[in-house]
């Protein structure tokens, strides 16, 4: 197993991480002085050195710059205070591998471990979020340092991306890392919730306060107190909903349903869109007040069509992960089926990848996933797209619905559903919309598909 080294001067903290390490079958050593740790590297092989920031006799950046200077090959993570994370931070930027904020935490440790002392392959490969894969694409990458950035403040954050992006995936992140880490995390679905019920969720009721009210209920804001509400496609709330959640923000106050009692509540708001909000205000949909109090700091997730070779990586993984649920054993995929999985446009992105690849390696005949095995959908689009035989291409179609209005847009949605076969998936894809945003529209309009 890999070398690791652990230099702290808080021998508490050297001990239990190295019995934790060591548990797991690494080789750990401990140092409680840069000096020592210096002079451990040099005289023994690791691959990894979890180094505290700020020793009685050196400081971070001077350790992380001896160590690299011994062996570039040397991973090397921060340990740090919440008061120096923009610090290690930039620590990262000048090649510090990682870093970690104390209190320290068992599972967060072992997963650094293993990723960073695992094969060149593997390290390049892949990198977790929880259990969620980022891939290599520099746009993800670029999210999730942002992310966790942002964790260790209290700033509301907007995460805006198309569905299947990962935008809890990230909040779930955020919040882990965040000082409320050990407090709830409640995730409210906003375009789930029906409108008269709305408030009812978000802020609770009391009993008889309307019909079906038969007990007090609290909302999710005095259940997430402490911790991270996620509000999920936040602008599918109704106007007269956004006016109260912003009162509740700038107050930090919460009144139930029917109560004339007002109660304060403490939590951070992290919010999801699948749409861009700044439009939505535009066209007085969202409210420029509720847009500015929850973006405080805003991070855009890419869909997958835009993550380059992430799609195969993204495949071969959850080929594996299908194997361990249904206790298969695929090999893999056809240079074929690799072309159509490239090839296709992903308006589901990894959720969708994610089933569809489930799906395939219960239903493949053989060790490996041929065309055959895949939904008809999905291998129809990409020889169409192919074979250039759609007669309106999607710039012209989601140009049109941009510049549309009224009736127009109504009859462009209807065009594209008719030349889509009646498939809104694909009617969604040649508008450039999500099928979320093209169901809202069918509905807006009461078209009658």
């Amino acid at each position: 197993m890999a070398g690791i080294l652990i230099i702290d001067d808080d021998i508490f903290i050297c001990r239990t991480i190295q019995k934790q390490l060591a548990n797991q079958g690494f080789v750990v050593e401990v140092a409680f002085t840069g000096i020592s740790g210096l002079k451990m590297l040099k005289d023994h092989h690791f691959e990894l050195v979890l180094c505290d920031f700020r020793l009685p006799d050196k400081d971070g950046l001077e350790m992380l710059q001896q160590i690299k200077k011994m062996d570039r090959r040397i991973k090397v993570v921060i340990i740090t205070a919440y008061a120096d994370v923009r610090i290690a931070v930039k620590l990262i930027k000048l090649g510090a591998d990682d870093y970690i904020v104390k209190p320290l935490r068992s599972e967060e440790i072992l997963g650094l471990a293993r990723r960073l002392t695992g094969d060149d392959i593997s390290s390049m490969r892949w990198d977790y979020i929880g259990d969620f894969i980022t891939g290599s694409s520099n746009a993800f990458k670029k999210a999730v340092e942002y992310a966790k950035i942002v964790a260790p403040t209290e700033m509301a954050v907007l995460i805006e991306g198309e569905t299947g992006t990962g935008k809890e995936y990230v909040a779930r992140y955020i919040h882990g890392q965040s000082m409320r880490r050990d407090k709830p995390f409640f995730a409210v679905d906003c375009g789930a919730i029906p409108k008269e019920l709305a408030g009812s969720e978000l802020f609770g009721h009391v009993k008889g306060s309307f019909t079906g009210a038969v007990s007090h209920k609290n909302g999710v804001f005095q259940q997430a107190n402490g911790g991270t509400l996620f509000l999920d496609e936040i602008g599918n709330l109704g106007y007269s909903i956004q006016v109260q959640l912003l009162r509740v923000l700038q107050e930090k106050t919460v009144t139930r349903i029917g109560d004339n009692k007002t109660s304060k509540t403490d939590v951070r708001i992290i919010s999801a869109s699948n749409e861009s909000l700044l439009d939505l205000a535009e066209k007085k949909l969202f409210r420029d007040d509720l847009l500015h109090r929850i973006n405080e700091f805003r991070i855009s997730l890419p869909p997958l069509r835009a993550r380059g070779r992430d799609i195969l990586l993204f495949t071969d993984q959850f080929r594996e992960m299908a194997n361990r649920e249904l206790n298969l054993n695929c090999k893999g995929f056809s240079e074929e089926t690799l072309n159509i999985f490239t090839e296709y446009d992903w308006p589901g992105n990894i959720r969708e990848l994610k089933n569809v690849v489930k799906r395939a390696v219960l239903i493949s005949s053989g060790e490996i996933v041929k065309p055959e095995d895949l939904p008809a959908e999905i291998i129809q689009s990409t020889r169409r797209y192919n074979g250039r035989t759609n007669n309106i291409s999607q710039p012209e179609y989601s140009q049109d619905l941009q510049s549309a209005s009224g009736e127009m847009e109504k009859k462009i949605i209807i065009k594209a559903i008719e030349d889509a076969g009646y498939n809104k998936s694909k009617a969604a894809r040649l508008l450039n919309i999500d099928r979320k945003t093209l169901y809202n529209k069918i509905k807006k309009y009461n078209i009658d598909i």
